[in-house]
């Protein structure tokens, strides 16, 4: 069952909030607060804030433990953002823009698929690989004629 959390209008910019939650993605819920816990960003503050909400709704709404749980999705979009003058030299003005967010976090009880890492490569991959011919190239070409 699935489970979700939102926190609108987060006064901080998505590019920033994001690169919290790519971190947390596929995480348990115990792995994803401790990681949050220990990153000195304000955005990781924010999104601790929005999983303790979606524990809670797991808990109270869903008759979910906390121990089960798994960080599904952890998406953050863009909210509106506020329009505001700076004065600047000789009596002009520059527009200050004032980014806000959405974080939106979807936990799950059912257990992460693993994921394949960059080392890893599966026999169809390798195996087209091999009945690949080289290119010619240049050098290749003068060496063959020789």
């Amino acid at each position: 069952m699935e489970v979700r959390s939102i926190y609108k209008y987060a006064r901080i910019s998505a590019f920033k909030v994001r690169e919290v939650t790519r971190e947390i993605q596929g995480l348990p819920v115990s792995a994803a607060l401790d990681i949050l816990a220990f990153t000195p960003k304000k955005a990781a503050f924010l999104i601790n804030k929005t999983l303790k909400s979606a524990i809670a709704n797991a808990e109270n709404n869903a008759n979910l433990k906390a121990d089960g749980l798994v960080v599904k999705e952890a998406v953050v979009g863009e909210g509106p953002t506020f329009k505001r003058m700076m004065t600047r030299a000789r009596g002009s003005g520059s527009r200050v823009l004032k980014r806000t967010s959405h974080i939106r976090i979807v936990l799950t009880d059912e257990k992460p698929e693993k994921k394949q890492t960059a080392g890893q490569e599966t026999e169809e991959k390798s195996s087209a690989a091999t009945e690949r011919k080289p290119k010619k190239t240049k050098k290749t070409a003068k060496a063959a004629k020789k």
